[in-house]
Formats: C-alpha cells, structure tokens, sequence
C-alpha cells in the first residue's frame, strides 16, 4: 500500500512537477505478465523515476547498503526501500550474483515486472559501461522478454555525490522488447549468456546515445579511486 501512496500521492507527483520527464515508447512495455526492464544507471534519481512513470508496479533490486545504514537516518532509509518494494542484494562475495539472480526470478516468477541495471553501479562520468551476465541468466531461466530503458538528463540533474537535485530536464525511453527464446536452454553457455547481455547494451546505447566503454564500470571506478589515492600520498614534486 506504502509503494503506490509513494507513486501516486507523495512522491510520483513530486517528481513530475520537478523534472517533467518526457516519456518515450511506454507503450513497448508489457502490460501483463513477467518482463525484465533493464536500463542504464546514471543518478539515484533513477530509483524513482521509472517507478513514477510506469503503469504497472516494478522492483528494482537494490544494494544491500541502502538497508543496513546506520542511525536514524539509515533507518529511514531502509524503511523506505522496503515500503517502496525493493529488494536488497548484497553485491559483496563470490556469491553475490547468485543471489541476486534467486530474487530476480523470485520476482518474475509472480508475473510480475523486475527492474536492473546490467552495468551492475552508477555510472560515475555518464557514459555507459559493459553490462554483467546476470540479465541475461534470468531472461533465459524466466523465459521473458527483455525491454530497454535509457535515462536521460538524470546524470546531470543529480551527478554523483549530490544530494539535492538540479532542475534539469529528463527524458525515459523504452525500446522494443528483446526475444531471446531463441535461446531457450543454453543459460550455462558463456558466449551466449555474453551475446544477450552485448545485445541488451547495445539497445540501450541506441536508446540513450551515451559513449560506450567496454569494460566493467566498477572495475574502472576502482582504477580511478586507486590513482587518486596514489597521487595523494605521493604528489608530484613541482619542477624547477
């Protein structure tokens, strides 16, 4: 009951009125029955803009951290989370991906619609990074289709690290549903498992007309973090 006061009432409004999004190709996604959404991940903004404009309820699977924060606030918003239908996934471990792939058609196999971004993080300079397998294991195990989203404008109306948004225009495309039945079967072969996931990148490349890295965004989040620091600790000397 909490998710749809939350859409209809306190936040959905809200959210219109501030980014006035212009919605693209709505009418692509299912009205009925199980389907996957899978989009890019600009801004945390995402989280509710696509629950806002969508007729049918989605649940998007979360990071674990937004529901084990501390104090009041962490409270807060963990409850929050939770009341909105989203599911926590610890993405740390070895075994982080199955687990999130167990929720993911635990979700589908109630005919229901699940949200994911297959860069697996935010983006942390706007472009668009190499998406993981996991989409592309439950499409095949649920047997749905899976239907591209592009967010646009969201990475510059709340970049990373900033807690209020800019009034900004934004845009939500959808594409066509992607049919991988083709497929039926084959979720344990590697190159296949890459070729969805390729294909589904590739829609939302078309969608969102971002640059496009083929390597994965944590890893490169991960160099990035790793050079900063090192130029901390050892600052070059200035020349004479």
């Amino acid at each position: 009951m909490f998710y749809y006061l939350l859409k209809y009432v306190v936040l959905g409004p809200l959210l219109r009125l501030v980014f006035r999004p212009r919605i693209e190709g709505l009418e692509l996604v299912p009205a009925s029955g199980a389907a996957i959404i899978a989009g890019n991940h600009l801004s945390f903004s995402d989280h509710f803009l696509m629950p806002a404009i969508l007729k049918r309820r989605i649940t998007f699977l979360a990071k674990a951290e937004y529901f084990t924060g501390p104090g009041v606030k962490g409270r807060l918003t963990a409850a929050f989370f939770r009341s909105a239908g989203q599911i926590p996934v610890d993405r740390s471990g070895k075994d982080a991906g199955q687990a999130a792939i167990r929720e993911g058609l635990g979700v589908l196999s109630k005919d229901e619609l699940l949200g994911i971004y297959p860069e697996g993080t935010r983006s942390h300079d706007g472009r668009l990074y190499k998406g993981k397998v996991g989409v592309a294991v439950m499409a095949l195990r649920a047997g749905v289709p899976v239907v591209p989203c592009a967010m646009i404008g969201t990475f510059e109306a709340q970049p990373p690290g900033k807690k209020i948004p800019n009034i900004h225009p934004v845009a939500i495309r959808f594409g066509e549903p992607l049919d991988f039945s083709r497929y039926a079967g084959m979720e344990g072969e590697k190159a296949v498992l890459r070729a969805i996931t390729d294909e589904i990148m590739y829609a939302i490349l078309t969608l969102s007309g971002q640059e496009y890295v083929d390597r994965y965004a944590a890893e490169v989040k991960a160099e990035e973090a790793a050079a900063k620091e090192k130029a901390r600790k050892f600052p070059r000397l200035p020349r004479r």
